[in-house]
């Protein structure tokens, strides 16, 4: 009885010429004859977009890559949840309708559970359209990019034949409205840096290296020298920074490094001119900022930073977004302060840390995944190279603040970085003042291999400790009489000596395989230009 009073309380509501209209379609559609493998592909996309498991997956992903692609994660998740929740316990509770007779669908399109609910709205149409436009609203690249997939979510409901074409358009047009009306509640808009002060604002704590509070104001550019490192970064579409600095900041004195030239050597160059600069600029991957970090807190200088690496963790959590984003903010003279840490290694002169410094397995993963990931992307590298690493690895012994412990590697970030994996990719803000520490432990039942999967894939598992800290001391101990080495903010090392040298440091010479090492946290120690709120 159910079912006939929701088949005639749809043929009440919806008007003939869309009920002819959903005849027709369902006609045409069944008609067609695709090959096995197609009709297999669009049943196994139907199926991956239950309960939004496809979108959620695809938030997650976004959500790594921070910045505004994490925003656009979030939101797209959150007008997925309300575009689904409307959809199937209001939309289907209004409207209702029944779902198209199978009689005429073929039986290798037929989905393996019919469902049973009401037919109009479509909700996975609605959860689609929902994740996408919200997805679209912070970041139009990735909305776009996502479009198609929506699309053919929403088809597959039609050649499956659990929708008919009213079910599906509706749910789109459900979705896109959630979108919509989410913006306006919640306006898309790009976020003042986390952690970095407003103009004006008292930092939480000096940092006699980090130069004066306020940052100057450079409309033209004049002041500002900034440096372009081509090699940095692994993308297949690339804007080109020169033009757009040289044509919005006509004074600024621009230069892209040659191959081969060190980063140090330009900007001393550049600071012992007789027009010194009031600014340092850097446009390449964490790497390169990191370096030009340094050396702006050296000279007492703020830095202006240009995300022009692979994932830009550093940019991206400070909200800089592109090359334009960077020059509005030098030009407004807006930015603040952000925490960094310091490493010192035996005493040597401290090494600027901008985001992130490891210990044992890792440096080696991140110099074997450098090699890798120019011809077959970073993520696919991480695989192979967790693989390639750890097969032939083998622990090491460490003290940590006193407590002796046996690991493949450990982590630490400057601020708190998500999740409890061993290597976390994005923190949460710059200025909370604290290491997170996480520690890849050895010795345990297949901790070869469950390290493996952390590495390549982020995986949590229970071999990581993880704890906060102001200051760490390591003394690492191999007993296979190598060097285990370091990286840092995504340079490996595979010595301590080359990170020296890179800096131009002088660092003390050792024999045997180990180190000692001491990392420290300096909050408010670099001064940056980055977009406030608006």
């Amino acid at each position: 009885m159910a079912t006939i009073r929701v088949a005639l309380w749809r043929l009440r509501i919806m008007p003939r010429w869309v009920r002819k209209m959903d005849a027709r379609a369902a006609a045409s559609i069944n008609r067609r004859h695709a090959h096995p493998a197609i009709d297999r592909g669009i049943l196994g996309l139907s199926h991956g977009a239950d309960r939004g498991v496809l979108w959620f997956a695809a938030a997650s992903l976004l959500v790594m890559f921070g910045g505004r692609f994490r925003r656009a994660g979030l939101r797209g998740a959150a007008s997925l949840a309300v575009a689904s929740v409307l959809a199937n316990l209001v939309g289907k509770t209004v409207f209702g309708g029944d779902r198209p007779l199978l009689g005429g669908v073929p039986i290798s399109r037929r989905l393996v559970a019919q469902p049973t609910s009401a037919s109009f709205p479509s909700g996975h149409s609605a959860s689609a359209a929902g994740f996408v436009v919200g997805v679209a609203i912070e970041s139009p690249m990735a909305g776009g990019a996502l479009a198609p997939l929506a699309g053919a979510v929403a088809y597959s409901r039609l050649h499956t034949g659990a929708h008919w074409l009213s079910d599906v358009l509706g749910g789109l047009a459900l979705g896109a409205a959630v979108a919509a009306v989410g913006r306006i509640l919640v306006p898309a808009r790009r976020s003042r840096p986390a952690g970095v002060a407003p103009l004006g604002a008292t930092p939480r704590a000096a940092a006699p290296s980090a130069g004066t509070d306020e940052l100057p104001a450079l409309p033209d550019g004049a002041g500002a020298f900034i440096l372009i490192n081509p090699l940095s970064g692994v993308r297949l579409v690339r804007e080109n920074p020169a033009r757009i600095i040289e044509r919005r900041l006509p004074a600024a004195r621009v230069r892209q490094l040659l191959e081969g030239e060190v980063l140090s050597l330009a900007v001393r160059e550049a600071l012992e001119s007789d027009d010194p600069p009031r600014v340092l600029g850097i446009h390449g991957g964490d790497g390169s900022v990191a370096a030009a970090a340094q050396l702006a807190r050296r000279a007492g200088i703020p830095l202006l930073v240009f995300p022009g690496g692979t994932f830009n963790h550093f940019a991206g959590t400070a909200g800089i977004e592109s090359v334009d984003a960077a020059i509005d903010a030098l030009q407004t003279g807006r930015g603040g302060r952000v925490d960094v840490a310091e490493l010192s290694y035996r005493g040597s002169d401290p090494i600027t840390v901008l985001n992130t410094a490891s210990v044992g397995i890792y440096p080696r993963f991140v110099a074997e995944r450098e090699k890798l990931e120019r011809r077959i992307g970073k993520r696919l590298a991480s695989v192979v190279a967790a693989v390639t690493v750890l097969a032939n690895a083998n622990p090491i012994d460490v003290t940590v603040d006193g407590r002796r412990l046996r690991v493949w590697s450990i982590f630490v970030g400057v601020n708190r970085y998500f999740s409890a994996v061993a290597a976390p990719l994005q923190r949460r803000r710059l200025d909370d003042g604290v290491l997170d520490v996480r520690i890849l432990r050895a010795g345990l039942s297949r901790s070869r291999m469950r390290g493996m999967l952390a590495l390549a894939f982020g995986r949590k598992t229970s071999m990581v400790d993880e704890f906060t800290a102001e200051r760490l001391r390591v003394s690492v101990r191999s007993r296979h009489g190598d060097d285990p080495g370091f990286a840092h903010d995504g340079e490996a090392f595979l010595t301590v000596q080359e990170s020296s040298a890179s800096l131009r440091q002088s660092g003390e010479k050792r024999a045997g395989g180990g180190h000692e090492s001491e990392l420290w946290i300096v909050p408010g120690g670099l001064l940056v230009y980055g977009p406030t709120a608006r």
